[in-house]
């Protein structure tokens, strides 16, 4: 009986040990993953954001998101860097072939105010 509260802690104090080790060695990773960003990689950031890094310094990233539009961002703000086949796997091909339509469809859109 005298050994029941000891073996009780440490079944509570075992668990928490390893999840402790397991968080940070995950922070340790996206910190080293922040630190290693060069320009021209592509990022995700934290709250979704897609973009291509155009300019670095210690405390922030300038991200580009579209043609021309630069936006700048903490550099904890960035979630991840792209892998290159991923980053070429999502864009989409755009062709400028005209959609046809049925007269159906036609008529329904051109009545339907």
């Amino acid at each position: 009986m005298d050994f029941l509260f000891p073996l009780l802690i440490l079944a509570l104090l075992v668990p928490m040990f390893f999840g402790i080790r397991k968080q940070k060695r995950e922070a340790e990773k996206v910190s080293s993953m922040q630190e290693g960003l060069k320009v021209g990689d592509q990022v995700i950031t934290t709250s979704g954001l897609y973009g291509t890094v155009v300019d670095l310094d210690e405390a922030s990233v300038d991200l580009e998101i579209a043609e021309d539009v630069v936006t700048t961002w903490l550099r904890q703000a960035i979630r991840e860097v792209r892998a290159e086949e991923q980053a070429a796997d999502e864009t989409p091909d755009v062709t400028d072939a005209p959609v046809e339509e049925a007269p159906e469809q036609t008529e329904t859109r051109l009545t339907k105010d």
